[in-house]
């Protein structure tokens, strides 16, 4: 249990400065560059999956966390947040550069998820399009209400408040889950993924669903070990997100759009491993 807490407390340690940038950043765009803002979303439609899917390859869950914030905002538009929940893998890389794997290898991957999150946020955004769903104006200052966060006493006094209040539910979130995953094991887990071409991906998304760093890190170790094959990995990989579910589901008051955005990264992750397993 110590070493549960000591890395539950590590992990959201480093997501700090993100939380306290982007809530800085988002202070600071609703006084002072909200109707640039406006624009800013209205043209970002291939631009934005582009751009989110090449940050999310970076290892660090916290920009999955800070893209859930700009899209409860209203800040970025849903094809963005997707391609960056389907491109983040956490801890995937630093793994794979200690364990020494090719770099050739390493690049495969990265672009492989690069790709398939470009394609998927560009797609969202052209059926959403199609839908004619209008994407909501700039309205951080309801948000900020909801969050009572006392706006009036300053940018940087509300970006701590917020940092301090999402930083304690990640918390507590993350020790449940790493405790979870301390009872369950990783002996457990292997039996039910070795194996199975279609079963194995279908399980290893749902466990990239966990938002926490230690489900890349459980996924990528296990791959390297030979517990599961190449489908099962990228099915857990695109479908995690890190922290940035949590996020979304603690800072966006629409719950049926949370759903459906949850849905569809389980659907992604889950159908990309399934064909990687049964032809690659």
């Amino acid at each position: 249990m110590q070493e549960v807490i000591l890395d539950t407390v590590l992990d959201t340690v480093k997501l700090i400065p993100f939380l306290l940038v982007t809530y800085l950043l988002m202070e600071y765009m609703e006084h002072r560059a909200k109707g640039r803002m406006i624009e800013l979303i209205r043209k970002n439609g291939v631009a934005g999956p582009v751009m989110g899917a090449v940050i999310g390859i970076f290892p660090q869950c916290g920009f999955s966390a800070s893209a859930a914030n700009f899209y409860a905002g209203h800040m970025i538009n849903l094809g963005t947040l997707v391609a960056v929940f389907l491109s983040t893998s956490d801890e995937m890389l630093p793994i794979l550069l200690s364990e020494q794997v090719p770099v050739g290898t390493i690049a495969e991957i990265l672009l492989f998820k690069v790709m398939t999150a470009v394609v998927v946020g560009v797609a969202v955004n052209v059926l959403w399009k199609m839908l004619r769903r209008e994407q909501t104006e700039v309205d951080i200052h309801s948000m900020c209400e909801k969050e009572h966060c006392h706006c009036e006493n300053g940018i940087v006094r509300s970006a701590i408040h917020h940092t301090l209040h999402i930083t304690g539910f990640i918390l507590l979130f993350s020790f449940v889950l790493n405790t979870a995953i301390l009872f369950i094991g990783e002996e457990t887990l292997a039996g039910f993924l070795m194996n199975k071409p279609v079963i194995g991906p279908m399980l290893t998304a749902m466990i990239g669903l966990i938002p926490n760093c230690a489900a890349s890190i459980l996924i990528t170790q296990m791959y390297l070990e030979g517990l599961m094959g190449v489908g099962a990995m990228m099915a857990g990989l695109l479908a995690g997100s890190g922290v940035g579910l949590a996020v979304l589901f603690k800072v966006n008051h629409r719950l049926k759009e949370n759903l459906t955005i949850l849905g569809l990264l389980y659907a992604i992750g889950a159908g990309v491993g399934i064909l990687l397993e049964l032809f690659v």
